[in-house]
């Protein structure tokens, strides 16, 4: 039912981008009325005729899906494209949705790093990705924090500042955020002077601090609801990453993805229609496509090149390899080399990181027993999990990471561990290898004083809770926590942008866009599960599509966090609190229905019983959906009322059972969710052996006057202080 109107807008030649690398002074937002402000209203038929044909995808729908993208080489699945299709029907009604010139919206690319942490490692990535820019640096967020989180971007602010200086050269920075202020009632979007961005609040780097920066920091919200509910960054238009946490501090578990390839020109184009407004000065890359290769000359971050000065070393790998015979011990080896990468070290570092891999030519040498094992069959970790059920086992088990078992006990030599990079002690490293060894080091024991879980929970506490106790018993082999998840594929896989524009009015009409579309689709179409995890579950929509997936006899896994933002969900029309939800599912669903809804409560890698979010212990702010273990959707979107139908977010759908894969077993590695969370069936609600439920919470039945704690919420959410 994709109308020949969307037909003819996403095979078009012209973009938003596209017309500033002819005129880079041309405002994104004239750009965008240029191309498409004659489609900014659709009708509410159109809608209705796609809605009602939702279940009945024909062959040439499913084409005409497939015509709308460009995937280049890779050839998306018939589920991808269902649910593409119905995201495309969205654009019938109103175009601004997409946030994306539609010709962009299907694309394809790589992801060759996925982040599932505390915000400090996604920081650290980021600010590895900001020191070595060529031209320029896109970074937005929600909120905008003085904070550890923020120094990391700072402090690699300055040392980007110093770079370029070295190189004769300037770089070019935009910022964007939402702080609230009375200005975007008058102007949505307004530039931030230096006297505003140096406040004590935000503290961002005077001109004088970073000489070789030129820096424009906007500020944009939609009132009175339409939050610029965003966190992405793009650097020289080769590389993107879209995060679920802002820079600020906290004690959430996050998702990165590092994206590459084609994907990022529609990242890019993105973020210039949510600038909207000129860019002063204009963008290096307004004419050097990511398609063509982005800015500048380096290679890409993810790539990994042997050092030319060891490569006749008789230590090298390629050496050792040689002077093996056995074909099953070969084969093991060769397995294990393709995990080594051996690139030049940064600021000091190369010693220790050529100990590293050091360490790993040695397992090599001497016939180390996981490299010598015949396949990849043997290294599997049996699973035994207690508390939840076959299908839910099943689901686990289908995960599985590029990064072999003694990368992740051994990321670095014993006698000299690679330094933590932290905001007063910066390592910035060369590539994602680097990356990985040094933040896999951080996460495990340091020697003769500590064991896995205790090292897990000195990185969870970080900045907010240090002290705080951990009580889970210690890791098993293969369980082991795995903050960066490599994805080493140079194969592209197709990658559609699924986002949704800001609403301001307090009202529910925003509700059909391409994000809240794929949601819905998902459970409409899955033939087998469907994952999701969010701090919030609460959508009006997503409540019955989830109950009718449970009832075709979809398993439906749900991790969420409890008491996430539960004052603020008791506001009137905002679906009340996770816990009610969870009740009102399991009161719902038929007996055969109930069998396939497994829902869980967020539980910290190091505990062993969920904590209520207002203790800000452990709180899970993770944003994803796995759909029949190979599409999954990534970004901004909690699952909750604000999200569906207020703020801009920004998400990408992709099909790669490879990265859903590694994810379900990031996913079951760097929390106990699956071990300790799973609530009763019958009620929805979550107890102990002993009977007792979680200490502090608030309870399916809120009481009377509920709603007025939820003006409490409310307040702290636009004042920083609260969930979001």
């Amino acid at each position: 039912m994709i109308s020949d109107k969307v037909y003819q807008l996403c095979n078009g030649t012209e973009t938003v981008s596209s017309l500033l690398a002819v005129d880079p002074e041309l405002p994104p937002g004239e750009a965008w009325k240029k191309l498409y402000g004659g489609h900014a209203a659709g009708h509410k038929a159109s809608e209705a005729v796609a809605r009602d044909h939702r279940d009945k995808h024909a062959p040439e729908d499913l084409k005409r899906a497939r015509d709308c993208g460009k995937w280049g080489t890779t050839e998306p699945s018939e589920l991808f494209l269902q649910l593409y299709h119905d995201a495309l029907c969205t654009l019938d009604h109103s175009v601004s949705n997409a946030m994306v010139s539609p010709p962009l919206m299907g694309s394809s690319g790589t992801i060759p790093l996925t982040v599932i942490s505390v915000v400090p490692d996604i920081m650290r990535h980021m600010s590895n990705f900001i020191v070595k820019a060529e031209k320029e640096v896109f970074l937005a967020t929600n909120y905008w924090i003085d904070s550890v989180a923020s120094a990391y971007i700072t402090n690699a602010m300055k040392e980007l500042s110093r770079r370029a200086g070295e190189r004769g050269e300037r770089v070019v920075m935009k910022m964007l955020y939402d702080r609230g202020s009375p200005k975007q009632v008058i102007h949505n979007h307004y530039i931030v002077s230096e006297k505003e961005y140096r406040s004590k609040a935000v503290n961002i780097p005077a001109p004088e601090d970073i000489p070789n920066i030129d820096l424009q920091v906007m500020n944009y919200h939609r009132p009175a609801l339409g939050t610029f509910h965003c966190k992405y960054m793009v650097v020289d238009r080769k590389y993107a990453v879209l995060q679920s946490n802002n820079i600020q501090d906290n004690d959430n578990l996050e998702m990165m993805t590092h994206l590459e390839g084609p994907i990022v020109d529609s990242l890019y184009d993105m973020a210039l229609i949510s600038w909207n407004l000129s860019l002063t000065p204009t963008l290096p890359s307004h004419d050097h496509p990511a398609i063509q290769g982005g800015l500048g000359v380096n290679e890409p971050v993810s790539s990994s090149h042997p050092d030319s000065k060891n490569t006749t070393s008789p230590t090298d790998p390629e050496s050792v390899l040689h002077s093996v015979g056995d074909s099953h011990v070969r084969k093991g080896i060769e397995e294990q080399m393709a995990q080594i990468h051996i690139t030049p070290a940064e600021h000091g570092n190369e010693t220790q990181v050529q100990g590293a891999r050091e360490t790993a030519r040695q397992m090599v040498s001497e016939g180390n027993t996981e490299a010598s094992k015949p396949g990849p069959e043997h290294k599997k970790t049996q699973i035994v999990i207690p508390g939840p059920d076959e299908a839910v086992q099943r689901w686990l088990q289908a995960g599985k990471q590029d990064t072999s078992q003694s990368q992740i006990m051994h990321p670095s030599p014993t006698d000299g561990l690679l330094p933590e990079h932290l905001t007063d002690d910066p390592h910035y490293d060369a590539d994602i290898a680097d990356e990985v060894a040094r933040v896999q080091t951080a996460v495990n024991p340091k020697p003769d004083h500590e064991t896995r879980i205790q090292a897990v929970t000195r990185h969870l506490n970080h900045t907010r809770n240090v002290g705080f106790a951990g009580t889970a018993p210690d890791c098993a082999e293969g369980d082991e926590m795995t903050p960066y998840i490599t994805h080493p594929t140079t194969q592209p896989f197709p990658i559609a942008m699924v986002c949704r524009e800001p609403h301001g009015a307090p009202n529910h009409k925003s509700v059909y866009n391409p994000q809240n579309e794929v949601w819905l689709s998902a459970l409409r179409n899955a033939r087998k599960n469907v994952f999701i995890q969010s701090p919030t579950l609460n959508a009006e929509p997503l409540v019955p599509a989830i109950i009718e997936a449970c009832e075709r006899g979809i398993d439906v896994i749900c991790y969420i966090c409890l008491g996430y933002n539960d004052t603020g969900e008791l506001l009137p029309m905002q679906g009340g609190t996770n816990e009610m939800v969870a009740h009102k599912l399991s009161t719902t669903l038929s007996a055969a229905g109930k069998q396939h809804l497994h829902w869980f409560w967020y539980i910290g890698k190091d505990q062993t019983v969920p904590i209520v979010a207002k203790k800000k212990k452990r709180d899970c702010h993770v944003k994803v959906m796995i759909v029949d273990e190979h599409i999954g959707i990534q970004g901004n979107g909690n699952q909750d009322t604000q999200s569906w139908f207020h703020s801009q977010e920004i998400n990408v759908m992709f099909d790669s059972a490879h990265v859903c894969a590694a994810w379900i077993d990031g996913l079951r590695r760097n929390q106990n969710t699956h071990l300790y969370g799973q609530v009763s069936r019958e009620d929805g609600i979550w107890r102990d052996a002993q009977g007792n439920q979680p200490q502090d919470v608030i309870g399916v039945d809120p009481g009377r006057f509920s709603w007025a704690k939820g003006f409490v919420g409310a307040v702290n959410r636009v004042r920083g202080t609260g969930d979001f």
